[in-house]
């Protein structure tokens, strides 16, 4: 099931995993290629598991619409709540080091259902970014599907370490 507000979107699925379990691949960037399933997210640049508030991972990313196809992110992690919630906010680096975020973040709440059971809600949240940015990319950039998707691809991936 998904849900589509004025400013974020959403999408909630049960895995038969443990919330730690879950929370161990969300914290570790080079899985997130996997768990994206577009194509759009490549491998990370930085893999070092994901442990405080503030750490930078690069990832390298591809969109046929990107004015280079090939380019890079560099997300900040905004929440990290061990094994409960992860989140980051996605923006670019400049050449002199300086980063740049956009107003949008990515965000996973982890609900335990039991000792091997979790639900992992997803949300994309876009009510941060300036009306500059809005005027040449639409959000959400992606249709409503792509977030169960992703909860999906987690979950398959999940089950299989």
């Amino acid at each position: 099931m998904h849900t589509v507000d004025q400013e974020n979107v959403s999408a909630t699925l049960t895995v038969a995993v443990p919330a730690a379990k879950v929370f161990a691949v969300l914290a570790d960037p080079t899985t997130h290629s996997a768990i994206d399933g577009t194509g759009w997210v490549q491998e990370s640049v930085d893999r070092a598991p994901l442990t405080e508030v503030g750490q930078i991972f690069r990832m390298h990313m591809y969109h046929a619409n990107h004015p280079n196809g090939d380019y890079q992110v560099a997300n900040q992690v905004q929440l990290l709540d061990p094994p409960r919630a992860i989140g980051w906010r996605t923006g670019t680096e400049k050449d002199d080091g300086h980063l740049e975020f956009g107003g949008w973040i990515w965000r996973y709440d982890l609900a335990p259902l039991g000792p091997s059971e979790a639900e992992v809600t997803l949300t994309y949240d876009w009510s941060a970014v300036p009306q500059s940015i809005r005027e040449y990319i639409q959000f959400p950039p992606f249709g409503p599907e792509h977030l169960t998707n992703s909860l999906q691809h987690l979950a398959e991936l999940v089950a299989g370490k």
